[in-house]
């Protein structure tokens, strides 16, 4: 790690080799805290590479506990560390596509830089977390969704939980959550911090072949906010959109908050999903889900939107959560 370490404090970029390597090696132990703390953090000074980006991304699926499924799937995932502390959109969303007949592999952890995460919220509403195929693979035939809980599918990054939970602050491991969903969907809907994220998974996606949309708001949410034009991006096209392209509202920050607590979330996702939401929350939701869909049903971005609130209206939303749970 001396080596690595001295590499990177000189700001030479690793090989895509090496990135495997140090990442399979934290695996098996081979570093103390200090210096996965120390390699982790120097990142924070400089931007990563596609190089690196991509090694750590495989390193990360060769170590998962793997999850095969013969459903065409799809994954709504944020990076996070955008430090808005909204509500829990991205969850919300994966529930209203499932509800419009579309399979989710949901991938999620517990909040690292923000106080609720999608497996926090879901354990709150008595969600049983699983590795286990059979029981996935019937949740995904029954409800449309299943929920991989990231620590069951890498635990061979336990280690470094612990570490990232002491930092409190966005690391690159944010960058590969949505990168390393063990079912690995060949759809997927994913949401940015920043520009420069956005041009990194562009140039990694333009190598895989999956039909992904990457999504970032130009005032800073790793999601399609409505408070801003955002742009959205696929392997070969781009566009700047705005919420009245959408046919949606434009909104403000102080309506996307997540309150101040887990029963404050709680609460937000289960009036979103039984339509007692406010306006705002629900578009917002309407705008992530419909997109998800647009990417998956190759239809125009309106006509998913419409899919979506059908989706929460009819209850059938609502159901996939209830449904998910209850084969938990």
């Amino acid at each position: 790690m001396k080596q690595i370490l001295k590499q990177l404090y000189n700001y030479e970029p690793l090989t895509k080799e090496d990135s495997y390597n140090v990442l399979e090696k934290i695996s098996q132990g081979a570093y103390n805290p200090s210096q996965i703390s120390a390699f982790i953090t120097s990142f924070l000074m400089r931007d990563i590479t596609v190089a690196e980006l991509g090694g750590f991304r495989n390193a990360l699926l060769d170590l998962c506990v793997p999850f095969a499924t013969d459903f065409t799937t799809t994954d709504l995932c944020g990076t996070g560390g955008d430090g808005k502390d909204t509500f829990n959109i991205s969850t919300l969303s994966s529930f209203v596509v499932a509800g419009a007949g579309v399979k989710v592999t949901k991938h999620g952890n517990y909040g690292v830089s923000s106080f609720c995460g999608s497996s926090n919220i879901l354990e709150s509403l008595g969600h049983t977390f699983s590795n286990d195929e059979s029981n996935l693979n019937k949740q995904l035939e029954e409800a449309n969704i299943c929920f991989l809980h990231a620590p069951l599918f890498h635990p061979a990054m336990k280690g470094v939980a612990p570490i990232r939970r002491e930092l409190g602050v966005k690391t690159f491991f944010n960058m590969l959550g949505p990168l390393v969903n063990p079912s690995q969907p060949k759809f997927q809907l994913i949401g940015v911090f920043n520009l420069k994220v956005l041009r990194l998974y562009q140039l990694l996606h333009q190598q895989l072949d999956k039909s992904v949309t990457i999504v970032h708001a130009m005032d800073g949410y790793d999601e399609i906010s409505l408070t801003s034009e955002f742009k959205m991006v696929g392997k070969t096209t781009e566009k700047l959109l705005s919420a009245n392209d959408l046919n949606l509202m434009q909104l403000t920050q102080e309506q996307l908050s997540g309150g101040k607590s887990i029963d404050d979330a709680k609460a937000i996702f289960l009036n979103v999903l039984e339509n007692k939401a406010t306006a705002p929350q629900k578009e917002v939701v309407l705008a992530n889900a419909g997109v998800a869909i647009a990417n998956y049903k190759q239809c125009e971005i309106t006509e998913g939107i419409e899919r979506a609130r059908i989706s929460i209206e009819s209850g059938s939303a609502l159901q996939s959560l209830k449904k998910m749970i209850e084969l938990s």
